[in-house]
């Protein structure tokens, strides 16, 4: 995961004229990426060494994705509410408006029926004080994947245009240990991820791969599934379970890169070429947001716009390509 594109100009008509665009914020070009991964209190052995493993593996995919990431890894006696506290509070000093931001919550999380609580040694957190430390970052955009149990709770506090929210279960009240977060590892280091085949790994190709991949799981061992993965990047608190262009939902996500690998990584690392991958990833950005509006467009204008896009994109692949 490092640097997205810049997101270009929005377009004026659809879903976007009807307030979509203000979720999508358009930014001159995406500096880096912040991301911090916590891995919580574990309460016996094999969840402890689970959910450090699945953390540390996460550093060292992150870390080695290529561009400006700056990873940050809290676990075991580490990840106490005053180190997150004190490594949030970095990276709202660090960051600017352009950088993108990721917060990974992996462990145990609790829900009373109104708050919902990310388990810590020691004191534990709040959705709507994490809520509050996110709020602090300058990052326009933001993306929460909290792969806890009962993170379903956890949307409502964290919600907002601009922020992207990834929770492993669909209400705070399915409060069993989830698997979704071995998944969303696993999504990020698999290349069959990247369903539309540009070398990159959008949260929300990492969600599909996830969350199908928990699916499956329940099903294999014949088991009724607790967990039901869901998103809500819209900032309008209605978490779902599928992308939508009637609603927008996925959109967000769609256009939030976390990882490259192959040909990406290797132009994302040469400086001759950084400015043609940004531009290309621009371009996928922006025939995303057609396909979106495509229903509330002409077809005639629809056709237009794709086309052009698509042949842009073709030309800077050409170029990627020498």
């Amino acid at each position: 995961m490092a640097a997205a594109a810049q997101m270009g100009d929005c377009v004026k008509k659809g879903l976007l004229a009807g307030g979509l665009c203000l979720l999508l914020p358009c930014v001159a070009a995406r500096a880096g990426t912040y991301c911090v991964t916590v891995a919580g209190l574990g309460g016996e052995p094999d969840y402890e060494q689970r959910f450090a493993a699945a953390a540390n593996e996460l550093d060292r995919i992150l870390k080695t994705s290529g561009g400006e990431i700056h990873v940050f890894t809290l676990t075991g006696s580490g990840a106490t509410r005053a180190h997150l506290e004190e490594t949030l509070g970095l990276v709202a000093h660090q960051s600017k408006p352009e950088d993108d931001f990721v917060l990974i919550l992996i462990g145990h999380g609790s829900y009373d029926g109104s708050v919902y609580k990310f388990n810590l040694p020691g004191p534990d957190i709040s959705g709507s004080e994490l809520a509050a430390l996110c709020d602090r970052i300058p990052a326009k955009r933001q993306l929460v994947v909290n792969t806890t149990s009962a993170s379903g709770g956890s949307i409502a506090a964290l919600d907002k245009p601009g922020r992207a929210i990834i929770a492993a279960t669909k209400t705070g009240t399915e409060k069993n240990a989830t698997v979704f977060a071995r998944y969303w590892v696993e999504a990020l280091r698999d290349p069959t991820a990247d369903t539309n085949k540009n070398d990159t790994i959008s949260a929300l190709e990492a969600f599909q791969y996830a969350a199908n991949k928990t699916a499956a799981f329940y099903e294999s061992q014949k088991r009724l599934a607790t967990e039901h993965a869901v998103f809500e990047d819209t900032g309008k608190n209605d978490a779902v379970r599928a992308p939508s262009t009637d609603s927008g939902e996925g959109l967000f996500l769609a256009t939030f890169p976390l990882v490259r690998f192959g040909d990406a990584q290797k132009a994302f690392s040469d400086p001759a070429k950084r400015d043609l991958l940004a531009k290309k990833e621009e371009l996928e950005q922006k025939i995303d947001r057609l396909k979106y509006q495509k229903a509330a467009m002409a077809p005639d204008d629809y056709k237009e716009q794709l086309t052009a896009a698509l042949v842009e994109l073709a030309q800077v692949q050409q170029e990627l390509d020498k």
